[in-house]
């Protein structure tokens, strides 16, 4: 995901946090927001705190997606390649991420070096749904996956 410090109208960051839930308030026994039937501790919560990394392009797509959701800058911009990495990143108050779909993956396993993920992410931005199509690229940097760059698909 690609969100910056400022959003083109009708784009976004993805992130699955159900709707009306609260920004950053994801408790370690709750549903993990990236979709994967575990809870948040034991999905992508431990990548957030650093117990662990995340071990697959698309497991990293996916904690990041979850990092949205709960509002991590510090998460994303540590998973964010230094070449193309913002200074910050800002969150919407009105926006709520909704859903995460992974339509495809490339590569990006443990035997690779570059990977992509193209996903759907839904959200609502003030009460009106739409969806974010992207598909991102990832490269391993210092031993550790991360997020390159992006290619918006709608």
């Amino acid at each position: 995901m690609s969100r910056r410090t400022s959003r083109p109208a009708g784009s976004g960051a993805p992130s699955t946090r159900p709707a009306g839930a609260n920004p950053g308030r994801t408790a370690p026994g709750s549903p993990c927001p990236c979709g994967l039937p575990a809870t948040y501790a034991d999905c992508c919560g431990r990548y957030h705190s650093g117990g662990a990394a995340a071990p697959t392009c698309e497991a990293l797509m996916r904690s990041r997606y979850a990092a949205f959701v709960v509002q991590d800058a510090a998460y994303l911009l540590r998973t964010w390649h230094p070449d193309t990495r913002p200074p910050a990143v800002d969150f919407d108050s009105a926006m709520r991420w909704t859903g995460l779909d992974i339509l495809e993956t490339t590569d990006g396993s443990a035997f690779h070096t570059t990977g992509t993920v193209t996903f759907r992410a839904r959200y609502t931005d003030g009460g009106r749904p739409d969806a974010l199509h992207e598909k991102s690229r990832f490269v391993r940097h210092e031993g550790a996956w991360v997020y390159a760059a992006a290619v918006f698909v709608d």
